[in-house]
């Protein structure tokens, strides 16, 4: 299955895992969106770990994108950025985030964790990612708490040194 990330320009793989969704698996109930108004929905973040990130790796970003959505321009759930290169994992649902790490403001403007709220009968690939940067934090890059998904993740192309994806399907 190809991923959002396959135009850009390759760097070396990441190992990314979760407890709470396996590669091309579905979502579970707890990462679907009660604020989109889903039966069952948390907007729960899903337990997310990593390994293999080369020793320029300063800080990773960590985002769940949605290019599938019902948008000319798909939809971003959920971006943290400036995590520190020592933490390899966030757990699910995570409010207390390491570090400097914060929250961009995802498509909903909101700087938390929206869940999967594909249309009824509509099955949406979810690229869930980890991506090591050679930068401390987004701020190097004039980035601030105003910077869109879309615009992080432009501005730190040339900074990535590694990067793990996972695809989740939610289904409703």
């Amino acid at each position: 299955m190809t991923t959002p990330f396959d135009r850009l320009p390759a760097v070396p793989e990441l190992a990314l895992t979760s407890t709470d969704v396996e590669d091309g698996g579905e979502f579970a109930t707890a990462q679907y969106s009660g604020m989109f108004g889903v039966p069952g929905g948390e907007d729960r973040s899903p337990q997310l770990s990593w390994t293999g990130a080369p020793e320029t790796a300063k800080s990773y970003v960590v985002s769940v994108y949605d290019p599938e959505a019902p948008t000319p321009s798909g939809f971003w759930h959920w971006m943290v950025v400036d995590i520190p290169s020592d933490v390899t994992n966030l757990p699910a649902g995570v409010t207390e985030l390491p570090g400097a790490a914060w929250t961009v403001k995802n498509d909903a403007r909101a700087a938390q964790f929206i869940g999967s709220a594909p249309p009824a009968g509509a099955t949406d690939h979810y690229a869930i990612s980890v991506q090591a940067l050679d930068i401390t934090s987004v701020t190097e890059l004039g980035l601030d708490a105003e910077a869109t998904p879309a615009f992080v993740s432009f501005n730190i192309l040339s900074h990535v040194v590694a990067r793990g994806v996972i695809t989740a399907i939610g289904r409703l």
